[in-house]
């Protein structure tokens, strides 16, 4: 009997999926670099005071406990397109994708909660053995950024397979589920069970309605805004709301419908996601100020060290091993096609967080404290020290399968087979 294989090769509409997703991604992954860079060298600049006056200029009326700074905007109220979106992924996932199946869905999931386990426990480690350690800062470095870690790849490579990218896409996936299960159970302070309530009942109109083929936006924006609201005033983070509403859009299609109604909401929301909420919160978060110590400070805080080696040592070894350990204790052999290299490099690259690492960071110590500061530098740190290394593995890994491209198109040219022959892939 064969042994069950870790990182097949996905069938050809996943793979047609995941390389849709990963074009995106890409884009949207260098506007929040672009994001981040503008706020670091603003917060860094003669301009300082300016940006600082930006970031905290509050709007909104305070009669419906909605007058925030921009900062808070930014976080409460863009990054909830962003968790929409994240809510579609999960629902197509699961009803459509990889997750659907225990087989496939069980290497993401286990590699995710490796990959969160482990980071939050030296995080945990390095603050509880020092003697000014914050360990309420464990969650931060569990998340991974996707569209971050989407740019680095997009840069660094062209011909990783299939596998391995729907691998990335899928683990990203989970590890937003188990952040979104963070920030609801651990950072909800106060609770007011009515507007709860209200928010609640309002996802159920929502739900109802785009079950029943609804997609008049004059309609459900509207109902989307008012859960929002009330979620925002319940105590409950108000971007949990936007992940209930993704995860109440049905991802079957309808009879003569070739793409279900979340395919199609994320077709048209994840722009708005990737090209503008993402990249204004990083503008609004990222910038901090490197005087006063700057990367040193960061380092000689527990926090932002615990936050380093997180990201960068944490997130590869408990990928990596949780991946391991799933192989040893089911038999499962890697797929022929792949290394454990290949694992290694990815496993690298999950060290990359940003957006949700920012978002935990400012609700685990407040959005104006030298704790959140220093969080905020290590998370910087710990994704391009990770980048960096990423980038040497699987660069090398990148020239292996060029090759072999290579040396199999002379076989085919060779052999007189045209491509249009040849399976499609990814890439």
């Amino acid at each position: 009997m064969s042994r069950p294989r870790l990182l097949a090769r996905p069938t050809w509409p996943q793979a047609r999926y995941v390389a849709g997703i990963l074009r995106s991604e890409t884009v949207g992954g260098l506007l929040l670099l672009a994001g981040a860079v503008v706020a670091l060298v603003w917060a860094n600049s003669p301009w300082r005071d300016a940006y600082a006056t930006v970031v905290h200029t509050g709007v909104g009326p305070a009669s419906l406990h909605l007058h925030l700074d921009l900062e808070h905007w930014a976080a409460d109220g863009l990054l909830a397109i962003f968790f929409f979106v994240v809510g579609l992924e999960l629902k197509r996932e699961f009803v459509l994708g990889d997750l659907r199946s225990p087989s496939r869905a069980a290497l993401p999931i286990v590699a995710a909660l490796g990959g969160m386990l482990v980071p939050a426990l030296i995080y945990t480690l390095v603050n509880g053995l020092a003697v000014d350690g914050s360990p309420e800062g464990w969650a931060v470095p569990t998340a991974t950024d996707i569209a971050f870690a989407v740019a680095v790849l997009a840069i660094i490579t062209t011909h990783l397979p299939a596998a391995l990218r729907s691998f990335l896409l899928t683990l990203a996936v989970v590890d937003d589920l188990l952040a979104i299960v963070i920030i609801a159970v651990f950072f909800t302070d106060r609770l007011s069970p009515a507007p709860l309530a209200g928010s609640l009942a309002v996802i159920a109109v929502f739900a109802l309605l785009v079950n029943r083929g609804v997609t008049r936006w004059w309609l459900l924006i509207p109902l989307a805004l008012v859960a929002w609201a009330l979620m925002h005033t319940s105590g409950v983070h108000a971007t949990i709301a936007g992940v209930l509403l993704g995860f109440a859009v049905p991802a079957r299609p309808r009879s003569g419908e070739h793409a279900g109604m979340s395919e199609r909401f994320e077709h048209a929301w994840r722009p708005v996601s990737a090209g503008v909420a993402v990249p204004v919160f990083a503008l609004m978060a990222a910038g901090v100020s490197l005087a006063g110590g700057g990367v040193g400070a960061a380092l000689a805080d527990p926090a932002g060290l615990g936050v380093v080696m997180g990201l960068l040592l944490g997130k590869p070894i408990g990928v990596m091993g949780a991946t391991v350990l799933l192989a040893r204790f089911t038999r499962a052999e890697l797929d022929p096609d792949l290394s454990w290299w290949d694992v290694a490099g990815v496993a690298v690259l999950a060290g990359v967080g940003f957006t949700v690492s920012l978002l935990i960071g400012e609700l685990a110590f407040g959005a104006d404290t030298a704790e959140n500061d220093h969080v905020k530098a290590a998370i910087l740190i710990g994704s391009l020290a990770s980048a960096l290394l990423a980038s040497i593995v699987l660069r090398a890994r990148n020239r292996v399968y060029r090759r072999l491209a290579e040396r199999e198109a002379v076989d085919r040219d060779a052999d007189g087979i045209p491509d249009v022959f040849q399976e499609p892939t990814v890439g």
